[in-house]
């Protein structure tokens, strides 16, 4: 079943403009589809966060958030997979599968739209085009944004608008 509708834009073209920084993975590589270990289980996956590192943010970065968004969703909101916030300034890596556990510092992870707390794996619908993953590290202007662990990503997402001051972004893709 192939959906018939336009391409979404780029989220974060549709944002204020902010400064970039770099964010690699040994997992997931720009622009290629996502190996079965880091999707979902429902399709067969193990729901395995990647492997993440970034450098080259600026000088005045207090925190970072990293999320994971599918703006392909059939929903008028996309959907949201992953959304950390509050990761420490020396935070600079996170390991694979972090998405699962207790992240560090006074960080930690919002409800996803699986309902989920942490990160949740790709699971497009079946014989759609291929989606795009936008993975992102946020460097933050402040140690931690005010939100309570029951905020939704969406607010998150929201409050980080204001709050920064560069972006990394991966965006890997899965197609079933």
């Amino acid at each position: 079943m192939s959906l018939d509708r336009p391409v979404a834009p780029d989220p974060y073209q549709l944002l204020p403009a902010v400064g970039s920084f770099t964010v690699t993975s040994q997992d997931v590589t720009d622009g290629e589809q996502i190996d079965k270990m880091f999707i979902h289980p429902g399709i067969g996956g193990q729901n395995v966060s990647p492997q993440l590192s970034w450098s080259g943010f600026p000088a005045q970065t207090r925190s970072f958030a990293v999320s994971c968004f599918d703006a392909d969703a059939p929903t008028p909101s996309g959907f949201w997979h992953w959304l950390a916030v509050n990761l420490p300034v020396s935070v600079t890596e996170l390991a694979q599968g972090a998405g699962g556990g207790p992240l560090p510092g006074g960080a930690f992870a919002l409800r996803n739209d699986y309902s989920e707390v942490g990160y949740g794996g790709p699971w497009p619908p079946d014989g759609d085009r291929p989606h795009r993953y936008y993975i992102v590290v946020h460097a933050v202007d402040v140690e931690a944004l005010d939100l309570a662990p029951e905020a939704s990503a969406a607010w998150a997402s929201f409050n980080l608008t204001f709050h920064t001051l560069a972006r990394a972004i991966l965006t890997p893709t899965y197609k079933i």
